[in-house]
């Protein structure tokens, strides 16, 4: 009976001891299966991280490779110009003039006549009120010049002063007065007509507007044979006319 007591006692204290093992080891088994999954999910960040760096690599380059094409011009087609057909276009200016057909008889030449003089009418009647009164006023300005150098010309104290306002004001460019009045006209240009033995002024180029013309002259005197002119010099003259009369010379030297 003893021997199996103690053989019993033994039993019971290795499951004992056996039983406080077990509950005493640490559980591996859990964080070993936890480590493997975090490598798994590791990796697998990994991976996804490399896939998307190695898409994004992909997509610069891409990128690189848009951003460096060179643009190329597109190709324009030359126009073929067929040197074998004649060049019928036309150029403003260039056509040649079409030779005008003469009247025939007297019915075509009173024709061309009437038609001549409308189209004169039609382009008077074209310009402005304005227009008209300028280019009258012009027309009659100039008239009073030429009676002017006429006058001047033969020498006519009379006809040369009649052509002047009382008032008349002679000027040096800009604006330095000459003198003033027709006493003082007579005074100098009567002397001049009666000592020159020949004056003969003949318009280089003149300017007509309005009440204004604008005189470049070309002035020869003798003093002394009125066949031998002794002085020539350039002048230019502005008249200023109202009422058919010069109230105003500007000298320009």
């Amino acid at each position: 009976m003893k021997p199996l007591s103690i053989i019993l006692a033994s039993l019971i204290t290795t499951v004992a001891l056996i039983s406080y093992a077990s509950d005493q080891q640490p559980e591996v088994t859990e964080p070993k299966l936890k480590s493997a999954e975090q490598v798994v999910t590791n990796k697998g960040d990994s991976v996804s991280k490399k896939t998307n760096t190695d898409n994004f690599a992909t997509e610069i380059e891409a990128n690189d490779k848009i951003n460096t094409l060179e643009y190329k011009a597109p190709e324009l087609k030359k126009q073929v110009i067929d040197t074998a057909k004649t060049d019928d276009s036309k150029v403003f200016g260039n056509e040649a003039p079409q030779p005008v057909e003469k009247p025939k008889n007297k019915v075509e030449k009173a024709v061309a006549v009437a038609e001549a003089e409308k189209a004169v009418t039609q382009a008077k009647e074209a310009l402005t009120t304005k227009q008209q009164t300028k280019a009258k006023q012009s027309r009659e300005s100039l008239a009073v010049v030429e009676q002017l150098v006429n006058a001047y010309n033969a020498r006519n104290i009379e006809e040369f002063i009649r052509v002047y306002s009382e008032d008349v004001e002679f000027y040096i460019f800009p604006n330095e007065l000459l003198f003033k009045g027709k006493e003082k006209l007579i005074a100098r240009y009567g002397l001049m007509f009666k000592k020159l033995k020949c004056i003969h002024s003949s318009p280089i180029k003149r300017i007509v507007h309005g009440d204004i013309v604008i005189d470049h002259e070309l002035s020869e005197t003798c003093s002394t044979d009125k066949n031998v002119v002794d002085k020539r010099s350039e002048l230019i003259s502005s008249y200023q006319i109202k009422d058919g009369k010069i109230i105003r010379v500007l000298f320009f030297r």
